[in-house]
């Protein structure tokens, strides 16, 4: 026999003179042959592409790995608690979709044979889980997969795992502090305490979280002049010298979104609420009651990662109808991210939306967070990745 071999044993318990439990083998069994030798045990397996290819290796090897998906399962538990508890309304909404909608993202698409039509796998649940809210259902939440055909990274994963929840006669304020409450809850029901430490940065996730706009945030974390904010070509040039890539398409607001990601993002350590994003680029939020020109919505950045999405919902038609015609605009001009026109959608408002606030949380990246790890790939069994050559 040899190390990975299977083997069943029958006989009788005795304890030894140490007191340790022993069975007395009257019988063995060979149960499963290994073919293959095990990595060796001592220096465990090492080897990153053999770890993410061969996950059931690396389970087989290295214990850690396992706990991290132990403490993964721990924390989708408790996230179904929280909601829960709260009166919300687990639910299933479709994966693949006639129209992918909900969030800025370039979709797979497929085919259905049956009804002889396109399909696209979602990109998010945002416009199903509204149709719910629109049907009565007043606090709805999901935790699902969603796909989108981007890019590889150790923050990316054509496929992830993402918790949408709605709730009715609430704002993205209201969100905010729910928020709050909601990692506390997981930090203390998984870890026991508040703070946690992400690679060799100690993080405290005491409320309440700093709320800063996201001019502000470029202007004081990110050092970008005022005359970035009021003139495209001065933006493109000062966002060229920071190597950031834009494209013929990119609106002003645009650049400065991406200005962000660049500048700010990384240095957004502790929890922090970024708030007052541009309607141009917000098509689903709710307008400003003082200032038209930006919505209702937050940002969620925690360890130089964005982990949530959230504003007040848009319910009203109109402004909705043309928000998606203004993106239909966009993917004629060729961007393939902007999204799709949903006159089902636009329908179903007509019929009433309630006040509702709804936000979306990165299920990976909370996991990444809480588990310490530096990568996507740690913390998804099976990663995506290149076909291997023979």
């Amino acid at each position: 026999m040899d190390i990975g071999d299977f083997i069943g044993l029958k006989g009788s318990f005795f304890r030894t003179r140490t007191d340790e439990l022993t069975l007395l083998a009257d019988e063995i069994t060979l149960l499963t042959k290994s073919l293959r030798p095990l990595p060796e045990k001592w220096h465990g397996l090492t080897d990153v592409e053999i770890r993410y290819r061969q996950r059931y290796l690396d389970l087989i090897v290295n214990d850690p790995v396992k706990e991290v998906f132990v403490l993964r399962s721990r924390i989708l538990q408790s996230i179904r608690q929280f909601f829960i508890r709260r009166g919300f309304l687990e639910v299933e909404t479709p994966m693949m979709q006639l129209i992918p909608g909900g969030a800025t993202a370039r979709p797979f698409k497929t085919y259905h044979n049956t009804l002889g039509m396109d399909l696209y796998l979602r990109v998010a649940p945002e416009l199903y889980l509204k149709r719910l809210v629109v049907g009565g259902i007043e606090k709805v939440f999901e935790i699902n997969r969603n796909f989108r055909n981007e890019g590889i990274s150790i923050q990316h994963n054509p496929e992830f795992t993402m918790l949408e929840f709605y709730m009715a006669y609430a704002t993205y304020e209201d969100l905010m502090t729910l928020t709050e409450e909601l990692f506390n809850h997981l930090l203390q029901e998984t870890l026991g305490r508040c703070a946690i430490e992400y690679q060799n940065q100690a993080i405290d996730f005491t409320p309440p979280w700093p709320r800063i706009t996201l001019f502000d945030a470029l202007k004081d974390i990110g050092g970008v002049e005022e005359d970035v904010f009021n003139d495209l070509k001065v933006a493109k040039a000062f966002a060229k010298s920071k190597d950031i890539i834009l494209t013929n398409q990119d609106s002003l607001e645009k650049i400065w979104a991406k200005i962000f990601d660049q500048l700010v993002e990384p240095k957004l350590i502790r929890p922090t609420f970024i708030i007052g994003y541009p309607t141009k680029i917000s098509p689903l939020s709710r307008r400003n009651d003082q200032n038209p020109d930006i919505t209702d919505r937050f940002e969620l950045f925690i360890a130089g990662k964005e982990i949530a999405n959230a504003f007040t919902e848009l319910n009203d038609p109109v402004d909705q109808l043309e928000r998606f015609e203004h993106q239909v605009e966009l993917r004629e001009s060729g961007d393939d991210e902007a999204q799709f026109m949903d006159r089902d959608y636009v329908t179903a408002l007509e019929y009433g939306l309630p006040p509702t606030a709804g936000e979306g949380i990165g299920i990976d990246r909370v996991v990444m967070l809480l588990t310490d790890s530096p990568s996507i790939r740690d913390v998804i069994f099976f990663p995506h990745m290149r076909a291997k050559k023979d």
